[in-house]
């Protein structure tokens, strides 16, 4: 894909498309959570399986997501249980093996497991910004005692990418560093994955690379990392002061990734767990802030649609690899 092209897919991204009519959103009035009780649906769903995405280690992931599985367990009277996943892909390969019901997946990885799956997942809500967009950043950070300020002085350094399945950590700043003429494997002296978003800004905090690439909500106070993110979250935990970090790129905004489920789970199913999001806000705002990691107005719907231009440049990334074999 030439660099125009890929220029005009990632400003569309920018904007993505709602789906057909208005969404609902938690700031709606007569937002009400689901009343507690057993549904049929469960008669299909004997035990409620959650997939939870890689990005910062896993006691930490999980201790933050309890509130959360108890709050469904004890809402919908049925056994609730967390799969955590080394990494991005793993929640993926979940969906595709059957082995999870739902999870909150990045942009990226929501794309790549529909077409893996040839459209076996359903995208729910996903997480409004502070000011009502359904989207976030990819950044780059360095050492702010580095002397690196911007994208020139990185010619000849080592770049960390946080996951390979992850929009901000790698799938948004490569197209983007493409799109203006710098090919990675190239431009840097060397580049790797750290494992997630936490491990690549601890990678460059730790001077195993020049910068890294994470995400963020591009709004809110730098100094507290952001309104949320990665390195909000890194800032709330005590693993950083972000006087040691430089942002020396940002990308252009990046639909925030969606909440999903198997699209063969009953339509009450997907109904009852928007009603879920879209009300959590509200209603248990610290479930809320436990699996958001931040600031954000709520959810709102969203449908594949939201995605497509996502998908599309999934696909013509993957075509590209299948020319250069």
């Amino acid at each position: 894909m030439n660099a125009t092209r890929r220029a005009l897919l990632l400003s569309a991204i920018a904007a993505p498309a709602l789906a057909q009519g208005m969404p609902r959103r938690s700031v709606d009035p007569g937002v009400t959570f689901p009343e507690p009780g057993r549904r049929p649906w469960a008669d299909s769903i004997p035990v409620l399986r959650i997939g939870i995405s890689g990005g910062e280690n896993e006691t930490d992931r999980l201790a933050r997501n309890e509130p959360y599985r108890q709050l469904l367990e004890e809402t919908f009277r049925l056994p609730v249980r967390l799969y955590p996943s080394p990494d991005f892909a793993g929640v993926g390969q979940a969906f595709a093996a059957g082995q999870i019901e739902m999870a909150q997946m990045g942009a990226a990885n929501y794309a790549g497991t529909w077409i893996d799956t040839k459209g076996a997942i359903e995208a729910l809500v996903s997480a409004e910004a502070d000011d009502g967009t359904i989207g976030y950043v990819a950044v780059m950070v360095t050492r702010a005692d580095s002397g690196i300020t911007d994208l020139a002085g990185m010619r000849g350094r080592s770049l960390a990418w946080a996951d390979p399945a992850s929009t901000s950590g790698y799938f948004a700043p490569r197209a983007a560093l493409r799109a203006r003429g710098i090919e990675p494997s190239t431009y840097f002296s060397r580049t790797g994955f750290a494992g997630g978003h936490e491990q690549a800004v601890v990678a460059v905090l730790h001077r195993q690379y020049d910068a890294g690439c994470t995400w963020a909500s591009g709004q809110g106070d730098f100094a507290t990392g952001y309104s949320r993110g990665a390195l909000k979250v890194m800032v709330d935990k005590g693993m950083l002061d972000m006087r040691e970090l430089r942002v020396i790129w940002q990308s252009d905004p990046i639909p925030s990734g969606p909440i999903a489920c198997r699209a063969d789970l009953p339509e009450a199913f997907k109904e009852d767990m928007r009603r879920f999001f879209l009300a959590l806000p509200k209603t248990h705002p610290a479930v809320y802030e436990g699996i958001e990691r931040g600031g954000g107005t709520g959810f709102r719907t969203v449908t594949h649609a939201d995605y497509a231009l996502v998908v599309r440049l999934r696909e013509e990334e993957a075509q590209e690899r299948r020319r250069r074999r």
